[in-house]
């Protein structure tokens, strides 16, 4: 009887943890991806193919920026942090004491959305107090959606490259909150920064890159301090800075 009872046991707990481990295989499967709205996949079908025009040049990045900046204000925010699988995204996250933490996503596969996205995509999460420091863009053009926890967030036009700084213009500083947006493109907002305000803060961030394949900058980021030289009309001459200073400053 005992012997019994211990294969019993043994069988019904072996049981449960294959139960566990397949619930486990077909969430990572994207078999839940039924839960997730068409509206939604729609949603996220357009901004590749707002991506896939600007790469093609069948769209300027200002209008870029214009036509995701709205697309993004009419998501259903609950069902993309669904899309994403959100929960378990921020349960394993260990945040890091400078800056952010950069979390990949992976979108399932549902009809209806392409399988080739031409955008990265990551999440963003961070601790109260830290930032995604002041940097630009080369060739670039993104866009960043609050998720969860508040953020203040600036914006700088950079006007002109100098070889040890950049002449820039403030153009947004606000609390965003989660649903808010901007966007970022050579020719708008080029500077950013966001810092949390609440903690455990995350935004969900799209970037094209190589949008001018002939473009003489290197494609990525640029640093720099934009608490720099008063210059008149509101303009700031912004040292440039090593991604190593930038954190250490403002991460």
């Amino acid at each position: 009887m005992t012997e019994l009872t211990r294969r019993s046991f043994t069988h019904h707990t072996l049981g449960s943890l294959l139960t566990y481990s397949l619930l486990d295989t077909l969430a990572g499967a994207d078999l839940f991806a039924d839960e997730v709205k068409p509206v939604t996949v729609k949603w996220l079908a357009d901004v590749n193919r707002l991506g896939s025009d600007a790469k093609g040049q069948k769209l300027k990045q200002v209008e870029w920026q214009k036509k995701i900046e709205e697309l993004f204000a009419k998501v259903d925010l609950p069902d993309l942090l669904r899309l994403i699988d959100f929960d378990r995204l921020a349960a394993g996250v260990q945040l890091v004491d400078k800056g952010e933490r950069s979390l990949k996503i992976k979108f399932p596969e549902i009809e209806g959305l392409p399988t080739n996205l031409v955008f990265g995509r990551q999440v963003f999460a961070l601790k109260k107090g830290r930032s995604v420091v002041p940097h630009g863009h080369n060739n670039m053009a993104t866009a960043f959606l609050i998720l969860k926890g508040d953020f203040h967030g600036r914006h700088y036009d950079r006007l002109e490259d100098e070889p040890d700084h950049f002449i820039i213009k403030p153009t947004i500083d606000r609390e965003f909150k989660p649903g808010g947006c901007s966007t970022i493109s050579d020719h708008k907002d080029n500077i950013h920064w966001f810092q949390a305000l609440s903690e455990p803060a995350f935004i969900f961030n799209i970037h094209v890159t190589d949008i001018v394949p002939s473009s003489a900058k290197p494609t990525g980021r640029v640093y720099l301090d934009p608490n720099g030289e008063k210059l008149k009309d509101g303009l700031v001459r912004a040292k440039r800075l090593s991604y190593q200073k930038a954190y250490d400053l403002y991460g």
